[in-house]
């Protein structure tokens, strides 16, 4: 056996238990949860290549160490971690085994919450008393805390002894209310349940308003259970929380069909799930398989691509927007996180700086959810070079004096400030805006140096000479530019809207102005209560057009633009009523692409959702329709085939 081998598994012993013990007992992490399991699984390896286990290895343990300052509990019943796989082909072994352990069976999926493991007692149908996983053997008494918890039933219908298993969390809802006012923010959703429950101060506990979700029994008194699903609705029916999320799948096949749904899916979660658990179904059959050292050999965990990771904030860069507000960008050692090398990320504003205790030079964690721009969540470790994050007083672009507005920096020199006008101008060329092919953030830089563009309308006074002297401009895309100026004139009053680049108006807030107000006009003249009647436009939105059209500047830019020819379609493009006020999920296989089908929706005042709720007006349905119809049928709502719903919207009033 090499001693190289034996030395690694000794340093890497040495690093996890560090981190476990910031984890568990400090409430500190400093590593992200995906760094932890490549240095555990590199472990778990290093164990099945050499045959040794040395003594203290974190993957003989299924906890960690006690806090002092609680009272000690024993469980009644041993608690068992969960044993994890990387990816479906293991997965998919792990089933294959299962079934023949069992002659064939159903598997049980459930989320994997993110947050703090607690076991609950309930005597005579009232609760007794609240404990943490601890080691797995003994935990922490954590009654008073947990009973601030006001999701958690104090009483239930069974009469008799009932000991649950299942997660404290703070919902993303809790977690941003919870930070809006506090004097130290808090990191994420998972640590800050975990120092809540810690938190030797019930009253402490209360005010970040957490939520328990249960999803397993570890005793109940008289009362044997044939499967999971018999579990699952008598955890429902006893009042608790269960996430709302249940399948039971046959084969492979349907489990990765429904893990990869919930994936996509899981950032509009109002709580964080780190991937999903399968279980066998049949209780009788997990007795015949049993346990090992560590694991229910009848359960495994699917742990998502990682959202979050940690690495060095090496330095901050001052970025300014097209409307002049002037942003933080941390530039950060590149690192692997959701399927891409991540170099830099947001930091929000000044005050977001200031709570999260942020320093140039130190170990920070990130978070990145599906397609949205990382963003550095907290400190994770601070160094002796670790350097404050200063703060400009003038434009990093232009050089001019930052207005101050709260925790907002900007710079007011509209006009002469290059990075403001080249992202003003390349938004207003862009796709979803006046759509001029050609015009790329590049060719409106090149714009402003050369040719003096500095406003919106600049870009419709110019002619092909003007283009010829520039660089790479020869006769034929000098022309084609030119041209596609000009056909850009005929526009629609959402693309004239979202062109404009109205602070938190996107494309759809556009169309949806454009849909209630019909002309430019009406928008203009509407007050803020008005602008408030649109169901996705709130108080700050409101103001922001608001004020844009109450501006003698934007007014001006405005009329210029109309003075140049553009012609904007003053009705938006309602076809029909026939959807108006409906919300409509699209899910399965259907005769054309889906976008082709959300258009139909607009069309006809309809709005189209990703997602299944009772607020859903019905779902239009294809072939092979997944989870969404089944969500459906649960919530009751309508199903439409693709003929029932080209009927709908043909109905003539």
């Amino acid at each position: 056996m090499s001693e190289k081998i034996i030395e690694e598994m000794k340093n890497l012993i040495e690093v996890i238990n560090k981190h476990n013990y910031n984890y568990y007992v400090l409430d500190n992490p400093t590593i992200s949860d995906a760094e932890y399991d490549k240095l555990y699984y590199r472990l778990v390896d290093l164990e099945k290549e050499s045959g040794v286990i040395l003594e203290g290895s974190p993957t003989q343990r299924v906890g960690d160490h006690v806090l002092d300052g609680f009272e000690k509990r024993v469980h009644t019943v041993n608690l068992y971690s969960l044993n994890k796989v990387r990816d479906f082909g293991d997965l998919e072994n792990w089933m294959e085994d299962m079934n023949r352990a069992t002659g064939g069976t159903l598997f049980a999926l459930e989320y994997k919450f993110d947050g703090l493991q607690i076991v609950i007692e309930y005597e005579n149908g009232h609760f007794k008393n609240a404990t943490t996983r601890g080691n797995g053997t003994i935990g922490e008494d954590v009654t008073l805390q947990v009973k601030t918890i006001r999701s958690l039933p104090l009483s239930i219908p069974f009469k008799k002894r009932l000991i649950v298993q299942g997660e404290g969390m703070m919902t993303n809802r809790a977690f941003n209310e919870y930070n809006k006012t506090a004097t130290e923010k808090l990191k994420n959703p998972r640590n800050a349940v975990a120092g809540a429950v810690r938190n030797l101060d019930p009253k402490e506990t209360a005010k970040r308003k957490l939520d328990y979700f249960c999803y397993g029994i570890m005793l109940c008194e008289d009362r044997k259970f044939k499967t999971q699903e018999e579990i699952h609705d008598f955890i429902e029916k006893q009042g608790f929380k269960t996430g709302g999320y249940f399948k039971l799948c046959k084969n492979a096949k349907e489990v990765e069909e429904h893990i990869n749904e919930v994936d996509k899916e899981k950032a509009k979660l109002d709580v964080l799930i780190d991937g999903m658990v399968i279980k066998i179904n049949n209780v009788d059959k997990r007795d015949e398989i049993g346990f090992t050292a560590k694991f229910p050999r009848w359960a495994m965990a699917y742990k998502f691509e990682a959202q979050e990771a940690s690495t060095m904030l090496e330095s901050v860069t001052w970025q300014v927007g097209r409307s002049g507000r002037v942003t933080p960008i941390a530039n950060l050692t590149p690192v692997e996180l959701a399927g891409a090398t991540i170099s830099r990320a947001t930091l929000n504003n000044i005050e977001d700086i200031r709570k999260k205790d942020l320093y140039e030079k130190a170990r920070v964690f990130i978070r990145r959810s599906n397609e949205v721009i990382p963003e550095v969540m907290g400190l994770a470790e601070k160094f002796d070079d670790s350097r404050k994050i200063e703060v400009p007083s003038t434009c990093p672009c232009c050089g001019q004096m930052l207005e101050r507005r709260g925790p907002l920096l900007f710079c007011t020199n509209h006009l002469g400030c290059r990075e403001q006008v080249v992202d003003k101008l390349s938004h207003f060329a862009s796709r979803n805006a006046f759509n001029i092919e050609g015009l790329s953030e590049k060719t409106a830089d090149l714009f402003y140096e050369k040719l003096g563009v500095r406003k919106l309308s600049d870009i419709f006074t110019l002619k092909e000479e003007d283009l010829l002297p520039l660089d790479n401009f020869k006769d034929k895309k000098a022309k084609k530019i030119v041209e596609a100026i000009k056909k850009s004139k005929d526009v629609d009053l959402a693309r004239f809207l979202y062109s404009l680049g109205i602070a938190e108006v996107g494309y759809k807030t556009a169309k949806e102005l454009a849909n209630k107000f019909q002309t430019l006009e009406n928008i203009i003249n509407a007050d803020v209560n008005s602008l408030c009647e649109i169901e996705d436009i709130g108080e700050i939105i409101a103001q922001n057009i608001y004020d844009y059209f109450r501006d003698e500047e934007n007014m001006k830019e405005v009329e210029s633009l109309l003075a140049c020819g553009v012609n904007i379609s003053q009705s938006s493009n309602l076809k029909g009523k026939n959807l108006e006020g409906k919300t409509i999920v699209i899910t399965g296989t259907l005769s054309q692409p889906r976008s082709y089908f959300e258009k139909l929706i607009e069309e006809n005042g309809g709005k189209f959702s990703s997602s299944v709720s009772k607020n859903t007006s019905f779902v239009l349905a294809g072939e092979e329709a997944g989870s969404k119809l089944d969500k459906a049928r649960e919530l009751s709502v309508p199903v439409l085939s693709e003929d029932e719903f080209i009927k709908m919207i043909n109905k003539e009033d």
